[in-house]
């Protein structure tokens, strides 16, 4: 099975192209910042990973993915090779697209990048609000 799940912010813009042709296919190329669980010192805290997104997905990508952005994709992982102008073999991993989602509400992509989760508290950051613990359960419709 190759199936992978990521979550992580948009490291640039979404790179676009389109294929030579009678029906010109969007291809669109970006990278995902994704936040190690774990991290020794002196290891990054991120992980760079290569994207691209192929048809309808790229044009949505280019439409309305902005840098810094929280985003989550699924997608397959695929391993490419090709010979360089000097004749070295050169290989490259990214992830193919099978669908990708805004990861993060529109409050949180309009908040100034300086606020921190200690700023805003971090319910609020992940966009979750405290509940009114008044409401009884009978008070509930279903």
């Amino acid at each position: 099975m190759n199936k992978v799940i990521l979550m992580g912010r948009l490291a640039r813009e979404p790179e676009v192209r389109y294929s030579q042709g009678t029906e010109p296919l969007a291809i669109a190329r970006y990278t995902l910042a994704v936040n190690r669980r774990f991290k020794r010192q002196g290891e990054p805290e991120a992980d760079f990973i290569n994207c691209v997104a192929f048809g309808k997905k790229g044009e949505f990508a280019e439409k309305y993915f902005k840098k810094g952005q929280m985003v989550s994709v699924v997608g397959r992982l695929q391993v490419r090779s090709w010979d360089d102008n000097e004749g070295k073999k050169r290989w490259t991993t990214e992830v193919i697209i099978e669908e990708q989602y805004f990861a993060e509400g529109k409050t949180a992509q309009s908040k100034p990048a300086a606020q921190t989760g200690k700023q805003m508290g971090l319910a609020e950051q992940e966009g979750f609000y405290p509940v009114d613990e008044s409401v009884e359960d009978d008070d509930l419709p279903f």
